[in-house]
């Protein structure tokens, strides 16, 4: 090889050339379908957003919630939660003083009235409208900083206002007021993203190309910490394979945890560039699952439902694919969260027991050992999830073929992640299963993907998760009773019994529980992967760029660097 030749291997090997780090690329794996902050929840949008916001409150990082937005949480003994007659609560929060949007007009309780008014119009499009017309009363400004909210219940979880994000009423007022039903469509966030006025956070979108590309930089009018970089470019690259050729090129610098790479390709991508990259590892609330879609007739019967999951071998699927890091799930509460109850039935791999149900059911083998009913209807149907995940591309697969050993027929038709969320989950078009990522926040009661409230449908603009469309009376009670029911005993009692309830429905198939890994370049450093649904960018302003750190004699628990990966022994925002 000439010295030329090596000279430009050993260029790319070390990475973008970088004058004093002033901008970072960052690529994640899927396009947001809007950058409305309450119009389909996705973890891509979530990410991207956490550069240009900040919401009231918070989960961080050691899984504790915070004040981000306000200056404190309201608390009983500060006289900032107090009981109302009838049953309801008082629960007063304050903005940062100097808090302003991105053009300088001040953040005022008048912004926090007006998001009010539009979650509650069921022409919204907000995904937590049940948050602003059941648990929300009415809110009342104190003065232009500080605001009550009358909650209609006494709740457990008081303190946290997650999902009321806040809109700038001197901008979307008029477009709201003008056409509430076309809303969703006309908001500034859709036709005008790079309105300086719509964001509050260290950065702000600067330009827009749908489908690819969101360019930040520097919000002049921020109030908090100096943000590192000058400038930051999110390049969506929805094939996984293009992602990794991206980092490995240098055009891009950062693969986030929450919507990156899948853990195998970083696993295999650690083997093969030793030393080159920084892996963080983190563990969490992350329930990869597949939704059924229950007005299909063919999923009618919960035991073909049951079948299905007895035939899928989940712990081949974690051993081979992942290396066992991302343990099998067996019910929608993962086993990290403390409301975990070991003892809610499980399901496992029996092949003998799915055929054998399936007999009994009478869906008996015909042409090519496809399985029909007493009506005639095949047991075939049809699989999306993102299309260009390697990761879920390799377990479809494994699902198709394993399926096909009991009977079943499977079409994968998978869609871009923007078209999945956006139209095809949201408006409930899928006509069979969808697999993807729920992301939960610690102790999240799943009332907006489990509650029969919350199906979307048009007459409810499409709000609530409950893409499968499970109605259960008792699975409604459970949800309802768990907002109330405080004692402590009592509570867990409930999240035991969701967890059966759960488990005997199978609105959705479990499959595993993700892990969170962060590609990143050593020379940056401050990123705290937080293994729930709050995005990293929420503290951006704590990275920092420099040499990394000495590496110590022993690994710690949850991060990994030198290519390899360690062991980490309100609305979910999808991936």
């Amino acid at each position: 090889m000439s010295a030329g030749l090596l000279l430009i291997v050993a260029l790319l090997l070390s990475g973008p050339a970088r004058a004093g780090h002033e901008g970072l690329t960052i690529g994640i794996s899927q396009y947001p379908s809007t950058l409305h902050p309450s119009i389909d929840s996705m973890s891509a949008k979530s990410y991207v957003l956490g550069m240009t916001r900040r919401p009231f409150t918070a989960y961080d990082a050691n899984w504790q919630r915070i004040c981000l937005l306000c200056t404190d949480l309201p608390s009983r003994d500060k006289g900032t939660a107090v009981d109302e007659p009838g049953g309801g609560m008082a629960v007063t929060y304050t903005i940062r003083p100097g808090a302003v949007w991105g053009d300088g007009v001040p953040i005022t309780t008048r912004d926090v009235l007006f998001t009010l008014q539009v979650g509650r119009n069921p022409l919204s499009g907000f995904d937590s409208q049940d948050f602003f017309t059941r648990d929300i009363k009415e809110i009342t400004a104190k003065d232009d900083r500080t605001f009550i909210v009358h909650r209609a219940r006494r709740t457990c979880d008081y303190q946290g206002l997650e999902g009321f994000d806040l809109l700038p009423e001197h901008l979307e007022k008029p477009v709201f007021e003008a056409d509430a039903a076309s809303y969703p469509n006309r908001t500034l966030y859709r036709t005008a993203p790079a309105n300086p006025g719509l964001y509050f956070g260290p950065y702000r979108i600067t330009a827009v190309d749908t489908g690819s590309r969101i360019d930040l930089e520097v919000n002049p009018k921020w109030w908090g910490v100096p943000p590192p970089f000058k400038t930051i470019t999110v390049r969506a690259v929805e094939n996984s394979a293009a992602l990794e050729a991206g980092l490995l090129a240098g055009d891009i610098d950062l693969v986030p945890g929450e919507i990156g790479l899948p853990l195998d390709q970083v696993l295999s991508l650690g083997k093969r560039q030793p030393g080159r990259f920084d892996i963080l590892t983190k563990a969490g609330l992350f329930f990869e699952h597949i939704d059924i879609n229950l007005d299909n007739r063919v999923f009618a019967d919960v035991r073909v439902r049951r079948a299905l999951l007895q035939a899928i071998d989940r712990q081949a699927i974690s051993r081979q694919l992942f290396s066992g890091r991302q343990p099998v799930a067996d019910n929608i509460v993962s086993p990290l969260d403390h409301m975990f109850d070991a003892e809610a039935p499980k399901y496992r791999f029996d092949l003998a027991a799915a055929n054998r149900q399936l007999d009994e059911l009478g869906w008996t083998r015909g042409a090519g050992g496809i399985r029909t009913n007493a009506a005639g209807e095949k047991l075939a149907f049809s699989l999306a999830s993102t299309a260009g995940n390697r990761s879920r591309e390799l377990v479809e697969q494994v699902l198709q073929a394993q399926w096909r050993q009991v009977g079943a027929e499977v079409r994968i038709e998978n869609q871009p992640a923007r078209v999945l969320f956006g139209q095809s989950l949201r408006e409930r078009g899928f006509t069979g299963l969808a697999l993807f990522a729920w992301a939960s926040a610690p102790a999240n009661i799943p009332r907006s993907v489990l509650h029969s409230s919350m199906i979307p449908a048009a007459g409810n603009g499409f709000s609530g998760e409950n893409y499968p469309g499970l109605r259960d009376a008792e699975v409604d009670r459970t949800l309802d009773d768990l907002e109330v029911v405080c004692e402590p005993k009592a509570n867990r009692a409930l999240w035991s019994r969701l967890q059966r309830l759960y488990a005997e429905q199978l609105p959705s198939l479990p499959l595993y529980y993700r892990a969170e890994v962060t590609v990143k370049p050593k020379w940056l450093r401050g990123i705290v992967p937080t293994g729930h649904s709050e995005p990293t960018t929420l503290w951006i302003e704590n990275w920092k760029v420099g040499a990394p750190p000495p590496r110590p004699p022993r690994r710690t628990q949850g991060t990994a660097s030198d290519g390899e990966a360690a062991d980490d022994s309100e609305q979910l925002p999808q991936e």
